[in-house]
């Protein structure tokens, strides 16, 4: 099934879904993070299960205090991989070596910066779990 003949759903679906604000949605699609892949004949946004997708990974580095700019680059790179996995799988040839493993090389820095920032999260929830128990043990 391709993009065109996937189900559509209107922005509040989408924001429902995702558990996100319709203004956060548009402000992803204003700033280029999430372009919706369609429009309606009234001129409003649609958006796939691709496009839920996607929004999930922009919602799932929110916490973990990459930028806009952070995301946008991780997303570039999430593209680049799916677009050589695709291209080795439709003609059987290696993915272009050189420009990949550079594109999985900036994937893994992600990634390191990601658990780095994980664990920095979960030190301080650690520390509010003590503040609670400080706090109920008075």
């Amino acid at each position: 099934m391709t993009d065109v003949d996937a189900p559509m759903m209107q922005i509040g679906e989408l924001a429902d879904r995702a558990e996100m604000s319709l203004r956060t949605i548009r402000h992803y699609d204003e700033v280029g993070l999430l372009t919706p892949s369609g429009r309606s004949d009234g001129g409003f946004r649609l958006y796939t299960d691709a496009d839920f997708s996607r929004l999930m990974v922009i919602r799932r580095m929110k916490p973990l205090g990459f930028s806009l700019d952070e995301m946008a680059e991780l997303l570039r790179v999430v593209d680049a991989l799916g677009a050589a996995d695709a291209d080795a799988g439709a003609d059987g040839a290696q993915s272009r070596g050189g420009a990949v493993h550079d594109t999985r090389a900036r994937l893994d820095a992600f990634i390191a910066d990601a658990a780095e920032r994980r664990a920095r999260l979960e030190r301080q929830l650690a520390m509010a779990d003590e503040f609670l128990e400080l706090l109920r043990s008075r």
